[in-house]
């Protein structure tokens, strides 16, 4: 169970604000005995100054000594502490900049404030959230000014001390949101062993949870002793809180989803997705290549290289019609498309060339459905058959106004054909020990996986339709596993 910290100068300095018995003085922090080293301990520097050898310096400093987690670190203070080191970070903003300034007149100087990743001005939110990614600082006063093009000129780490009354409101909602634990007393904290964050999107269409899984999943764990509690993008921040990450929004490599992964990993906390799982199962050209390599039988596939015309002539003798065509980092059936002849694969390939420098083109293999095997911890967990679309070939079909989908049914996974299971089990081995969702054709008994998924949908009354809440009390149970075993130092 994590605990958070907030350390200021001087107890009066939180005078302002709403009393908290987990705000202490620099001084008591300094005097304080070392805490049990399983005892995940957060740190929060509020010091009116952060300079060089500064009481706030040397809080961030001991912190770390002490294996807490502090914001800001000692690195985010000397790189604000110098323009040359943070400047260096600051080179890949351009759009960022000219998105918030899109609609404001390109001359001037602004200044805003951030708390805790977090603007009053819905313009500057993106830069803001970026640049706490960056530089994770309390406050951070961000200077701008114009010249041909908007440019950050000064970040500076800003003290609670120096904010007018206005400015403390904002600070304070934001410390709220960031970290609610600041505000509980101990004596209504709940006395759970471990605590986990869910990432999801509230706005998402297709989820890989819907509400009443989520709620279950939030059961089993306190259940088991683990606190489960739902985040979002705006909380990677507070990611250090937490012993697991538990991600429930679709991955995708060059997104937050893969931000967060990374991030949880690097503080040693339990991660599903792993980051590793979503960099192998996000690309279907590497898919394709790993189960070529480790003999996982799948549907014949060919890569088509942009540019290259050869590689039509050659699909087109080799496949024949009809064939698939797929971007590589494609879900929920988007970027997915079969043609039929040779008009129909040079104009979609060439939409679809405008997505990737490369494709996949993959044998058509009909059939009825597709099989979805779960599996965490390279054992088969639950079994589903996803149905196609009446009159359509896929399980999805996105339209103008909506997506539809076929039927589903649940089974046991010991009445799965051993050819399917088989084939699923080998294809997540090469990828890791993590949660995923195989996608598997039969055909005469014997299995062809199509993908990996590594997000995989576990929705309440589908996946779990045959084993209700157990399905969410193994998953569960697997976290705690694994945050035992990181507690003891014991590989995973």
């Amino acid at each position: 169970m994590a605990s958070t910290l907030l350390v200021v100068d001087d107890l009066t300095d939180w005078n302002p604000y709403y009393p908290s018995d987990q705000v202490v003085s620099f001084e008591d922090y300094l005097a304080s005995e070392p805490a049990d080293p399983e005892q995940r301990v957060r740190v929060i520097n509020l010091c009116s100054s952060y300079t060089y050898l500064s009481d706030g310096y040397y809080c961030s400093l001991l912190a770390e000594a002490r294996n807490h987690h502090v914001i800001p670190s000692v690195k985010v203070i000397n790189d604000l502490g110098k323009n040359a080191l943070y400047r260096l970070q600051l080179e890949d903003l351009n759009q960022p900049l000219a998105r918030a300034f899109k609609h404001q007149n390109k001359n001037g100087e602004v200044t805003l404030y951030s708390y805790f990743g977090t603007t009053p001005e819905p313009a500057f939110q993106e830069l803001a959230r970026l640049l706490f990614e960056r530089f994770a600082c309390p406050i951070l006063e961000i200077s701008l000014r114009f010249e041909q093009q908007w440019q950050i000129t000064d970040l500076k780490a800003v003290s609670p001390r120096q904010l007018d009354d206005a400015m403390q409101t904002l600070f304070a909602d934001a410390l709220d949101r960031f970290s609610k634990k600041v505000w509980r007393k101990s004596r209504t904290r709940k006395t759970a062993r471990y605590d986990l964050a869910i990432l999801i999107n509230p706005s998402e269409q297709l989820p890989p949870s819907n509400r009443g899984a989520l709620k279950k999943f939030i059961d089993a764990g306190r259940q088991l002793g683990i606190d489960v509690e739902l985040i979002t993008l705006n909380h990677y921040g507070r990611l250090p809180e937490f012993d697991g990450l538990f991600i429930r929004e679709t991955t995708a490599i060059d997104h937050h989803t893969y931000r967060f992964a990374k991030k949880a990993e690097a503080e040693g906390l339990v991660v599903i997705d792993d980051p590793t799982s979503i960099l192998r199962c996000a690309n279907k050209v590497y898919l394709a290549d790993l189960f070529r390599t480790h003999k996982v039988p799948s549907p014949k596939t060919w890569i088509l290289h942009k540019g290259n015309t050869q590689h039509l002539d050659n699909l087109e003798a080799i496949a024949g019609y009809p064939v698939v065509i797929k971007i590589p980092d494609g879900s929920f059936s988007r970027g997915i498309v079969k043609v039929h002849n040779r008009q129909e694969l040079e104009s979609k390939v060439a939409e679809l060339f405008e997505q990737s420098a490369l494709l996949l083109a993959q044998e058509f293999l009909y059939t009825d459905f597709d099989w979805r095997i779960g599996i965490f911890n390279q054992k088969a967990l639950y079994a589903c058959r996803y149905f196609m679309v009446k009159n359509h070939w896929q399980i999805y079909r996105h339209g103008a106004k909506r997506t539809d989908s076929g039927n589903f049914d649940t089974l046991p996974t010991f009445e799965v054909p051993k050819g399917v299971l088989d084939a699923a089990l080998r294809a997540t081995q090469p990828i890791g020990n993590g949660l995923y969702g195989v996608d598997v054709k039969e055909i005469k008994g014997k299995g062809y996986v199509i993908e990996v998924n590594d997000n995989p949908s576990i929705d309440s009354g589908v996946e779990d339709k045959y084993l209700g809440d157990e399905l969410y009390k193994a998953i569960m149970s697997e976290f705690l596993r694994r945050m035992d075993n990181r507690s003891k130092g014991v590989a995973q």
